[in-house]
């Protein structure tokens, strides 16, 4: 796991539930290359890293939020999060922000079980 670019705790466990901070596509401090697919293969990565320090996993991840910079990247992010979470299906709710950390385009929080 990374270290937080902000004083903020990366993972936080709430009685059965852990929740996540956001997730942006960074690797070794910087934003990943190559748009948004790149960024959300890494908020992956880093979300997987997250919820690991906690003994947990994507499959017990119970609801997320997507924050995107542009509704247009919808269709792609959606493509992306089913491949990722394969036939496990959390409530997710997905959020048009005028702006991320760092410049990201994606960012995922999530909460899961424990």
């Amino acid at each position: 796991m990374s270290k937080p670019v902000g004083p903020y705790t990366p993972i936080v466990r709430g009685g059965d539930l852990l929740f996540t901070a956001g997730q942006v596509g960074i690797a070794d401090g910087a934003i990943v290359e190559g748009g948004l697919e790149a960024e959300l293969r890494q908020v992956f990565v880093n979300l997987r890293s997250v919820l690991s320090s906690a003994n947990a996993s994507l499959a017990d991840v119970v609801k997320t939020t997507v924050f995107l910079v542009d509704m247009d990247d919808y269709a792609t992010m959606n493509e992306i999060y089913m491949e990722e979470f394969g036939d496990h299906r959390p409530a997710r709710s997905a959020v048009a922000v005028a702006k991320l950390p760092l410049g990201a385009q994606v960012e995922i929080e999530a909460i899961a079980t424990v």
